[in-house]
């Protein structure tokens, strides 16, 4: 069955302001959890973590890994909050759609925000940004603006279209992977419904997609983490 969005059109007014109700509803449903599982796994801090405590540490340790590949702790130490904050977040957004589907007459009301490549190319948007802001600040204007015509200034344009290509890739990526998966889901979903064998043998099904459902989501938050501190440290680090 052919589902659809419950989008608002021509919100206040504004003749191109859409807003998807599922979107914000999944977004809001993430950003609560993430904040629940940070509160719950430092409430309380032991010298000698146990737990949800140690599962928070290995992540946060993890995180500075990631970071240290990257750049130096000195310069990337301040990143630390964003990179977990993505990780969190976007692997929590992948998975929520995953675990099923929900609809309701003939409108979709459940499915992983980072299925919308609104979404994911907002976050990537926000990530070039942030790497452009901290290169000035690092750096300073008129240092940061030379790294575009260097080592020599044919580079220029080269340089330019970069920054659209790492914005697209970043976003696409995780969206076409998170995407195709909510549609498999939907599928299978919609297989057991159909008869009574297909039930039966959608279930396996299911229980198996589901466990690489999980591997995919973790993958996916993780090379966005990666690659968010590969892209800002090559604005903060220093041209060879």
């Amino acid at each position: 069955m052919d589902t659809k969005a419950p989008v608002i059109e021509n919100l206040f007014g504004i003749s191109w302001l859409s807003v998807d109700l599922t979107n914000v509803l999944m977004i809001t449903l993430s950003g609560i959890i993430v904040f629940l599982i940070a509160v719950l796994a430092s409430r309380k801090l032991q010298m000698k973590p146990t737990g949800a405590q140690n599962f928070m540490e290995w992540i946060v340790d993890f995180v500075k890994g990631l970071i240290n590949d990257a750049m130096d702790w000195k310069t990337g130490k301040v990143f630390l909050p964003l990179g977990l904050t993505l990780i969190f977040f976007i692997f929590i957004s992948n998975v929520v759609g995953m675990a099923t589907t929900i609809v309701i007459g003939d409108v979709s009301w459940w499915k992983s925000p980072t299925s919308d490549p609104g979404l994911t190319l907002t976050l990537a948007g926000l990530i070039v940004v942030l790497s452009h802001y901290y290169g000035v600040k690092v750096k300073g204007f008129s240092e940061y603006g030379k790294d575009y015509f260097r080592p020599t200034p044919i580079m220029f344009p080269f340089k330019i279209m970069e920054e659209f290509t790492n914005t697209l890739t970043l976003g696409l990526r995780l969206f076409g992977n998170i995407f195709a998966g909510g549609m498999l889901t939907s599928m299978i979903v919609g297989l057991g419904l159909t008869s009574v064998t297909w039930f039966v043998i959608s279930v396996p099904l299911m229980l198996v997609w589901q466990g690489f459902s999980l591997f995919i989501a973790g993958i996916q938050a993780f090379i966005f983490t990666l690659l968010t501190m590969i892209y800002i440290s090559n604005k903060v680090n220093e041209s060879m």
